[in-house]
């Protein structure tokens, strides 16, 4: 049992992870590692204290750094879902279960948005997890959703057991070239099926037939990844303290809403981190 588990590892993420590290907190982050992705495609950042004119690559360098020398570790895994057990949370990520006593998501903006249909057949046809459920769709015919090349070793697996994939990768220069895998240029619009998972509808009115269909992101909908957790406009709702509705579990940055700064992000972060801290003494 961790007192506190991060998700996201850019700023708001990095920011909580080394406060916590320095109050002795016994934590788990999850994100991407190497650190703060987004922040290093950034061409010029002007207004971060400290950093007159830098770039993305330079900052992100930086962060990753200073995580290094605080002897932060991240678990490079994808939280799928977040699940209030009473008097802690249960994490699932990948293949693995994990239970905090806290949650900070500090997962950005750009957390995925989900087809229309998708979240009704998850579980039922529709899996966010290559390992957990591609073993059920040895021989058969799937589709995958993937938005990152950083999850393509997935889609490696998926092709060892399915006897054909249908690929749809949100992302440049995809990589995959196996025999059994075919590349798709057309965007899916939404999920097909009644009890299960029937197949994606593409933009032409295509239905693409399939026994299954795993959307691989880097992030979920904030709808799938924690029922009950209130939100404004596609952003978590916060106080000044960074506590959403459920009791112990804080968000802060992107994921709050405006503005998109990395400073503010970072100070969010901060906060999160002392009310973390303050609800664990309590």
């Amino acid at each position: 049992m961790f007192d506190a588990a991060i998700i996201g590892t850019g700023p708001a993420g990095l920011s909580a992870a080394l406060t916590l590290q320095i109050h002795g907190i016994n934590m788990i982050w999850f994100g991407s590692d190497p650190i703060c992705e987004k922040v290093a495609k950034a061409e010029k950042i002007h207004n971060y204290p400290g950093f007159p004119a830098v770039s993305g690559a330079a900052l992100a360098a930086a962060f990753q750094a200073h995580a290094g020398q605080m002897g932060l570790k991240v678990t490079a895994q994808v939280v799928t879902s977040v699940l209030p057990m009473g008097d802690h949370y249960a994490l699932s990520a990948g293949a693995d279960f994990y239970e905090a006593k806290t949650v900070l998501i500090a997962a950005g903006a750009a957390a995925a948005g989900t087809l229309p249909g998708e979240s009704e057949l998850l579980g039922r046809g529709v899996s966010y997890c290559a390992t957990c459920d591609g073993m059920l769709y040895r021989g058969k015919r799937i589709a995958v959703i993937c938005t990152a090349k950083r999850l393509e070793h997935e889609i490696a697996y998926l092709a060892e057991l399915a006897e054909h994939i249908d690929l749809f990768a949100f992302y440049k220069d995809c990589a995959v070239n196996l025999p059994n895998v075919t590349l798709r240029s057309e965007k899916p619009q939404g999920v097909e099926g009644g009890f299960r998972f029937t197949g994606l509808r593409l933009q032409s009115g295509e239905i693409l037939a399939a026994d299954g269909l795993f959307c691989l992101r880097t992030a979920v909908s904030l709808n799938t990844l924690l029922p009950g957790l209130e939100t404004e406009e596609n952003h978590i709702r916060v106080n000044r303290n960074q506590e959403t509705n459920l009791k112990n579990c804080f968000a802060a940055g992107d994921c709050t809403g405006r503005p998109y700064q990395y400073a503010k992000a970072a100070g969010e972060g901060n906060v999160a981190a002392h009310s973390i801290i303050r609800a664990l003494a309590e």
